[in-house]
Parts: structure tokens; sequence; C-alpha cells
């Protein structure tokens, strides 16, 4: 133990009284004992029962501290020594024997006696080499493996022994050992004992003074806590207080946490069916808390899944329309000069114009804007699926019906496809094929999609259906009510007119659009362009949303085929010089107006709005980033304001989803907490079943922080276990959850938990039950020695 001293070349009591309170008053059990002892002799102590040898036992064996007096070591004085001084002095200078044994139940027989040489910091291969070396010496090398519960009351004090023996103490306290022992074995224990007496100081405590006569060279009879007589004392010992010294550095004892973590293993071995009911009871929250995780987690990645396919439906969008812009976090300062803070700690009210903050703003698309979207897709190639330009040229379209031509009204504009409640029967089609093949299901075995400017397809439901509208528009009134993809693939039902000879100039300069009885001899004419049907398209079972809306849809191809020839035609020419609407001869209001004229026209070309579909979430994120480095050093009205639908929708299903896991998490943890605070309960329960092992550990030498230590383990072995066992039954009961939701829902595999969650889930159980165990682990420190002892 002691760096510096040779334990124990001297062992010396001066004086020492000892105490203890009872109820109001104060026993004396000791009354100024002073002793010296020879380095080896065996020395019996005899006595009365309470006349104070015991508790000169414990106090030389420094389980119970003296009140007055010395307790000198190689003419140190102990007065100096703290806690772990005297745990380690136990360790390595002291062997107890007990009556009773005191050996660790679920511990085999090697195991108790290697007990002290793992907190004096002896290899693992070294105790055991020890150990049975000591049990070979006790006549017990047969019995190594047993349990004591498996020995006889003989063999069991010669584990005791062997204990006391292993790591070669230089004192042995024996009290009783053959109190509990028949004649015969007694007798065994003594000649063992007296063969340790020839090399070591051996003190034992009896009732036997025959067996003291007999094998003792030194006996000392006590009665009421004072010597009465001493057969061979060393000399006459005075009472006289020495020098105290500085205290040396000694080294410390330490039970390592696999030490401590064996202890509750065995322990908890012992008691299988109280752990498992234990661990169970606590993985009940630990369960409740893994499911609601993992119903999160698939809800979280079913809506991840959805945005994937829902965000072609919700593009950011940029438009050419007036737009309020709210400029309340960036924009207007107040009065001092500063930014206004949402939501603000103070107390301060702000006076303001109402509206300041609100600005109306419209945005312009300059050949710089649209060269830097055009670059978009070069930049971040990996973000974007499609980017749908809209523009406001009309497109002069005639329908055959069944028995005459109609106009089938509407616009070459892309607009917010899967957005226009079934109005729009005109949309143009992203380039990339794939992305529609991804959503979309071609029906009819010629079913194609539109590659070429004269070609277009018919979109339908998931049932097959399409509008009334959409037929009437076409001038089909028959009251059939079913078709075969045959009745439109291959067909024409549609051609384009240039505006050329849909729009007819008079004599004054003004134009007139053709009058419906011209309808069909502009359809039959040369210069109409002929739409052919390729394909009937439907939407993919397994797709969130639709992209398009039900009827016709065309390539980009066709859009500027239509742009170029409305460009050049001479309506678009004469508009572009002239200051008064061309159709109706009345002025314009302004500028806008006119400007909105030409793009009708087409003599204006440039889009009115972009609808920019990102790939996913991170993806429309880094586009963001994109657009908004556009704005970077731009005045408010040159910057260029996106729309974000998909955030504003995401987030509130996302906000939708954490509410309901916090709530569910939250009863679930109550669940948790009971459990802990049951585990807690358990923890206490254990300490007090396992008091003697807390003093039979400190009788060799083990610290308060040992003691803590085994019982923390123990708690941290049921964490373990519980959040094994929860986590375990949580991953079984995700397979009929998933059942479930799928016959209700026929979403499959909504619930799911990854294995990060899952490991964290054991640890926060491991950490939770570490939590509860504080208190009886610190209780279980706190436990006197000498009581503990004592306690059946």
């Amino acid at each position: 133990m002691a760096e510096g001293i040779d334990f124990l070349a001297k062992l010396k009591l001066v004086n020492i009284s000892k105490s203890y309170r009872t109820g109001n008053a104060y026993l004396n059990v000791l009354k100024g004992i002073s002793l010296e002892f020879r380095k080896n002799e065996f020395v019996s102590i005899l006595g009365q029962s309470g006349s104070g040898k015991t508790t000169l036992l414990n106090i030389i064996g420094g389980l119970d501290q003296y009140d007055s007096g010395d307790l000198l070591i190689n003419d140190q004085s102990t007065k100096y020594f703290k806690h772990a001084d005297w745990d380690a002095y136990r360790n390595r200078s002291i062997g107890f024997v007990f009556q009773n044994y005191n050996l660790i139940g679920h511990q085999s027989v090697l195991q108790n006696v290697e007990i002290a040489m793992t907190l004096s910091g002896v290899s693992s291969s070294e105790r055991k080499e020890r150990a049975k070396q000591a049990l070979t010496e006790v006549g017990l090398e047969d019995h190594i493996k047993k349990k004591p519960s498996q020995l006889s009351g003989g063999q069991m004090q010669r584990v005791a022994i062997a204990r006391a023996l292993v790591n070669n103490p230089d004192i042995i306290l024996a009290d009783e050992p053959t109190g509990a022992l028949d004649s015969q074995t007694s007798l065994q224990v003594m000649d063992i004992l007296k063969k340790i007496a020839e090399t070591r100081l051996v003190i034992m405590v009896t009732h036997n003074e025959d067996l003291a006569d007999t094998y003792s060279n030194r006996v000392i009879r006590f009665l009421d806590g004072e010597i009465q007589e001493d057969s061979n004392p060393i000399e006459e010992v005075t009472n006289e207080q020495p020098i105290p010294k500085k205290k040396k550095k000694r080294n410390k004892t330490s039970m390592a946490l696999s030490t401590a973590t064996l202890l509750s293993f065995k322990n908890l071995l012992t008691k299988k069916g109280r752990t498992i009911l234990t661990a169970f009871a606590g993985s009940i929250g630990i369960i409740g808390v893994a499911l609601v995780l993992a119903l999160s987690n698939g809800l979280s990645n079913q809506l991840e899944e959805m945005q994937t396919d829902t965000l072609a439906n919700f593009p950011l969008m940029i438009d050419t329309s007036e737009q309020v812009v709210d400029y309340t976090e960036t924009g207007p300062p107040n009065e001092n000069d500063e930014q206004l803070e949402e939501y603000p700690d103070d107390t301060v009210i702000y006076r303001h114009v109402r509206n300041e903050n609100m600005t109306m703003h419209t945005n312009t698309f300059t050949d710089e804007f649209l060269d830097y979207v055009n670059q978009l897709e070069e930049e971040l190639p990996n973000a974007v699926s499609n980017i749908a330009y809209s523009r406001g040229v009309e497109v002069n379209l005639l329908a055959e019906g069944e028995d005459h031509v109609v106009k089938f009204n509407t616009s070459a504009r892309s607009g917010m496809p899967g957005m226009s409640n079934g109005n729009d029967d005109w949309q143009e089609m992203p380039d990339d094929q794939d992305f529609i093949l991804d959503l979309y299901d071609l029906i009819g075995e010629d079913s194609r999609l539109p590659e070429n400017e004269n070609e277009v397809a018919i979109v339908v439901d998931s049932y097959h259906r399409i509008s009334d509208r959409f037929f009437e528009k076409l001038g089909i009134d028959s009251e059939e009510t079913t078709y075969d993809v045959t009745d439109f693939i291959g067909e024409t039902m549609l051609k384009v007119i240039p505006n050329d000879a849909y729009y007819v100039q008079d004599d004054s300069g003004f134009f007139t659009p053709a009058n419906p009885t011209d309808y069909r001899e502009l359809y039959e004419g040369d210069d109409a362009v002929p739409l052919t049907i390729t394909g009937i398209l439907r939407e993919k079972d397994d797709a969130a949303t639709s992209y398009f809306s039900q009827g016709f849809i065309h390539p980009s191809s066709l859009t500027e085929m239509i742009v170029e020839n409305a460009q050049d035609s001479a309506i678009a020419v004469a508009q572009e010089e002239a200051d008064v609407d061309v159709l109706t001869s009345a002025p314009f209001s302004d500028d806008q107006a006119k400007e909105a004229a030409l793009m009708r026209l087409g003599a204006i070309t440039t889009p009115t709005g972009i609808d920019i579909y990102p790939v996913n979430f991170a993806a429309k994120d880094e586009i963001k980033e994109y657009l908004d480095a556009y704005n970077e050093g731009l005045d408010e009205e040159n910057q260029i304001v996106y729309t974000d639908l998909a955030e504003m929708i995401s987030g509130i299903m996302n906000n939708m989803i954490n509410t309901v896991t916090y709530v569910l998490v939250g009863f679930a943890a109550i669940s948790l907490i009971v459990s802990t605070i049951m585990i807690g309960i358990i923890t206490y329960v254990s300490v007090i079943e396992r008091t003697k092992e807390i003093g039979i550990l400190r009788s060799v030498g083990a610290r308060k922080k040992d003691i803590s230590r085994v019982f923390n383990a123990e708690t941290l072995l049921v964490g373990f276990v519980a959040g094994f066992i929860g986590v375990s039954l949580s991953y079984l009961l995700i397979i009929p959850i998933n059942s479930f939701i799928y016959a209700l829902t026929d979403i499959s595999n909504v619930a799911s938990l990854p294995v990060v969650p899952a490991v964290l889930l054991i640890a926060g159980s491991m950490l939770l039950t570490l939590i509860a165990g504080v208190i009886p682990a610190r209780m279980a420190a706190k436990k006197d020695p000498v009581i503990a002892l004592r306690t059946e």
C-alpha cells in the first residue's frame, strides 16, 4: 500500500479508545488500549462477549476508526490516514478471516480468492496463478470452479484463509475462525493459522481458551474494554503520543470497471427472473419511444418520397405579374436605423405607417437574367429536373368536331401544371422524357410521347377519364361516353392557324380575327399546321400527384414554332408601330397595356413566367441559393422575387409530423420515467440484499467509489438489457404495425427504425438507469463496513 513503508515491521496501539452512541448515551468499548505486536507471532485475544475484542480487531484492520489515541505503523501515525489510505492498508497489509466466512455467493471459489488482487492492479494471469497457489496451500485445488454453496463449512473457511493470504499481507486478523466449525475441522483451521504465524502476525479473537492456549504463543485477555492480562508482552508500552510525521504518498487501490461489471453480472445471473422482469419493465418506455420514432421516421421518409413527386407540381415560380412583397425582415429600417426583430423580448412599441414594409413588386426578365437561368442546368446539373417558360402569345387552335370546326380556346403557356383545377387543357411538356415516364404510363400499344412540333398527346386521370368540357371544346357533342385509345392515337383533331391567316387587315389598317363561319376554310387551308395525337398518358399508381392536368400536352418545339411564326406576322409588326390596339382601335391605358398586347400577338417573345422544377428539396435549396446570388448587389426594384409553395406545404406537413411525434414521445417518456424510477427502487433493493458483499469488498480494500462503481455497473447492465429488449421487441412489433398500416392505406413499410436511433435508445436506456441508480449506489458506498459485515 504505502510507498516508503515496509508493512509490517512494527504495529503499535497507543492509548486507543473507542465508544459507540446508543440512544442518548455513549458506550465505551475500548478504554485506553496500548499494545505492541511482533512481526510474526500468533496472538489470541480472549474475553467475554462485548468486551471489545472484535472492535479492537476492526480498528487494527482499518474497518473501524478509533476515537482517540493512535495506531502506529513503523512508528508512523495513522492519524493522517484518509479513507483511501485505510483502503490500501487493508488491501495490501491485512487479511481477514471471519467466523461466517463472508464469501461472495455468486462468485466462484477462485474468483473469491482473486477479488483482493483485482483492487491492487495485479494482472489477470497473475491473479489466477496466485489464487490457485493459495487454494492449493489450503488443500482446495480441486474445488476452484465451485460456488461457496457447494462447499462444507471447513472448506469455506479455508477459502477465506486463502483469500486472506493471496495478497501476501503482513497481518492475518481472524474473528472467531472456528466458531461455526466442528471440533475436527476447527483443528485443521488452527493448524493452518499456526503455520501462517511462522512468517507473519496472526491475531485471532476467540472464546475457546483451549485452542488459544494450544496454538497461540501469546494470549491477551480482555474485560470491559480493558486489557486484563498479556501472557507474552513485548515490553511495557508507554502511553506517550509520538511526534506526528508527515504523511507519505501511498499507492491507492482501484477496482476496474470490468471487475465491477463482472461482479454485478454474476449477481444478476443469480436473479435471472427478477432481472429479466425488471429489464422488461424498463423496456416498455423504450418500446414506446422506439415505435414513435419508427413511425415518425417512416412518415418522414414517405413525406420525402412524396415530396420528390409532388415537387413537379410545386416548382419555384418566377412571374412577371405584379405581386406583394413583405420587406419586414430586410426592408425599410425604423427611425432609429435599426433592424426590427420579430417576437422581441423587450416592451418597446414602434409606430409605423401601415404597410410601409409591404411593396408591390414586378419582376423584369432581362436578357441577363434569362441567360442566368439558362445556365442553371449547367451550373447545377443534378438539381434541376425541368425549366418551363410561360409565354403570353395566343394560339390560334382549331378543332374539327363532329359536323363543324370550332376554336379550341387556350394559350401556349406552361402555367402551373396540376394546379389549374382541370381548366388548362393545353400544356407544354418538359423536354426530359424520362422525367415524364417516371410519373406517367403510356396507354395503348402504339402510344408514345410527342417529339416533333406537329405532335401532341392526351392526358387522362387514373380512371381513364377526361372531362366532358374537353370534348365540348373539341366540338364533340355526342352522348357517347366511352372511347378506345385507337379513336385518338394517330388522329389529327387539332390544327394551328398562323396569325397571318387568322387575322384579316381592313382598309383602315386594323385587324379582325377570323369569323367562325370561316373556320372550316382555315382548317382545310394550306397554312394550317395539323397536330397528330401520338399517345395517351395516365399517371402512375405510385405517383403522389399529377404533373399535368387532363387535356393536350405538346413539346416545347411547338411553342417555339408558334412564337416564331407570330413574331413575324403582320399584326405583330403593325401592333409594334401603333399606339392603339390594332384589334379594337382603342388607345392603351399605359405602356404595360401595350406590352401585354404585343406579348399576346407574339411581337414580344420574352417569357411571362419561369417555373423551375428541382429534383428534391435539397436541390431546391441549391437553386434558391443560385437565384439569391443573382440578386446580390441589385436594387430592390431590379431584384427577382420567386415563390416557393413547396416549402410552405412541406413546412406545414413537417411541423404536423413533428408535433405529433413530440406529443407521442412525451407520453412514451412518462412510462420511461416510471420504469426508470422502478429500476432505481430495484437497485436499492439490490443494495440491501448485497450489504454483506459491500462489507466483504470493503474488508479487502475496496474504496467507496469502487462500491458505487459496482452498483453503477449493475444499473448499466440492467439498462443495456432493457434497451436491447425494448429495441428488439420494437423491431418485431414494426412487422405487424406495417402490415396493419398497409391494410388500411396500401402504403408499405411506413414504420422503420434506423440503426443509429436504435443504438442511441439503448445508450439512453443505460444513461437513465445509471441516473436512477446514483442515489442507491451512493447509499451503498456510505455503508459502514463493520455494520455491513454483520448483516445476514
